[in-house]
C-alpha cells in the first residue's frame, strides 16, 4: 500500500507527459505517478497519418480503448478499424501496431498490465518481415 494517499489521485496538473513521434502520451498512473504494482494508463492523443508501428511488449498485456476518432488496429496478423467505445485486447509478447488513418486526432486509453517487471518495455519489429510489408499486402490483397 501507498504510504502517500495523494498518490492515488492525479489532476490533469499532475499527470506526466511524455512527447514520442506518435503523438503525446499523457500518463495518468505509472510507477513513478501512482506507485501501483499492476496497473499503468496513458491517453494517447495520436494525429492523423501517424501511428505506432509494429512492436511487443514482452513482459505486458495491453488493452486499447479508443475514446474518440478512429483507427486501424492490429493484433498479430489481425486488423479492425476502431471506433469510439471498441477496444482490442493484446496479450503479453504479441506483436501489434495502431496507425491513426483517419481524418482527425485518434485519442486512446493504454491499459497496461503489470506496472513494475523485468526486461525491455518495449520491443520495435516494424522493420522485420512480414510486419514490414502487412500492411501493403492488405491494401493490395496479397498474402
Amino acid at each position: 500500500m501507498c504510504a502517500d494517499p495523494a498518490l492515488r489521485f492525479v489532476t490533469a496538473n499532475e499527470m506526466s507527459v511524455e512527447t514520442l513521434p506518435w503523438g503525446p502520451h499523457e500518463w495518468l498512473s505509472h510507477p513513478d505517478l501512482t506507485d501501483p504494482d499492476q496497473l499503468m494508463l496513458v491517453r494517447v492523443r495520436m494525429p492523423p497519418g501517424q501511428a505506432h508501428k509494429f512492436h511487443r511488449h514482452p513482459a505486458m498485456e495491453e488493452i486499447i480503448y479508443v475514446v474518440s476518432g478512429s483507427g486501424e488496429q492490429w493484433v498479430d496478423t489481425r486488423s479492425r478499424i476502431l471506433g469510439p467505445g471498441e477496444i482490442a485486447h493484446i496479450p503479453r509478447d504479441v506483436v501489434h501496431g495502431t496507425y491513426n488513418t483517419g481524418d482527425e486526432t485518434l485519442i486512446f486509453l493504454a491499459i497496461l498490465s503489470p506496472a513494475r517487471f523485468e526486461g525491455p518495455w518495449l520491443v520495435d519489429v516494424s522493420e522485420d518481415e512480414p510486419w514490414r510489408s502487412i500492411r501493403n499486402h492488405r491494401e493490395t490483397g496479397q498474402r
